[in-house]
């Protein structure tokens, strides 16, 4: 009886972890970010002779919708990307640039990530925008049946990656409006796989209102 109550009491603990992982109970919570913290992120161009300027310039005319990639190598983040890559004819259309950050350079993983995603890329290499305090999510990931259900729908959508890079920091999805006019949209990733919603995406780039210059004087 002793090595049955053992057996038992065994099982039942791991019931319990195994649904106290699937709530969000200890989830990091994520602290939302101010316009001010985003204008001063340092972000740096990928071509042969890199430019480092401050983030602001992305959406200061026109606002931006901006992808914070958890790792380009990743299937889920691909399958992300290619979500948003599917709005930009539409942001074409409303005169907003779709942007994305990553966290590191590694190989060909920033090249191999460009299929899926079709707007600029440029390197974050303090990790601002997965703050202002990132958040990480470790093995529990495995045990979550949320991310199990993502990665069965990204692999049957066709989505296939690597392991290379660092992709335990969470990303997220921003759309900052023009000038002063703010962050419109912060989605945060939860989970690996927790993507944005499109339609939200969409909704709030239809509130960036465009920088217009102011007359000249004659």
């Amino acid at each position: 009886m002793g090595v049955w109550s053992i057996g038992a009491g065994a099982l039942g603990a791991a019931a319990v972890a195994l649904l106290l992982a699937n709530t969000d109970l200890f989830l990091a919570k994520p602290q939302e970010a101010s316009l001010e913290y985003l204008e001063s992120i340092d972000l740096k161009t990928l071509g042969k002779e890199p430019r480092t300027f401050k983030a602001k310039e992305l959406w200061e005319k026109n606002g931006a919708v901006i992808m914070a990639v958890r790792r380009p190598g990743c299937f889920l983040c691909r399958e992300e990307a290619t979500d948003l890559s599917s709005l930009k004819p539409k942001l074409d259309e409303l005169g907003v640039p779709l942007y994305a950050v990553v966290k590191e350079h590694v190989r060909t993983e920033v090249k191999d990530f460009q299929p899926y995603f079709k707007g600029e890329i440029f390197l974050d290499e303090k990790k601002k925008f997965y703050g202002p305090e990132k958040r990480k999510m470790m093995f529990m990931g495995f045990v979550r049946l949320g991310v199990w259900y993502n990665f069965f729908r990204a692999r049957n959508g066709g989505f296939s990656g690597n392991l290379d890079g660092e992709g335990f920091i969470l990303g997220g999805v921003f759309v900052v409006g023009s000038g002063k006019q703010g962050i419109l949209l912060e989605h945060r990733e939860k989970e690996f796989g927790d993507k944005v919603n499109p339609v939200s995406v969409l909704e709030a780039a239809r509130k960036i209102k465009p920088q217009t210059l102011a007359p000249q004087e004659n």
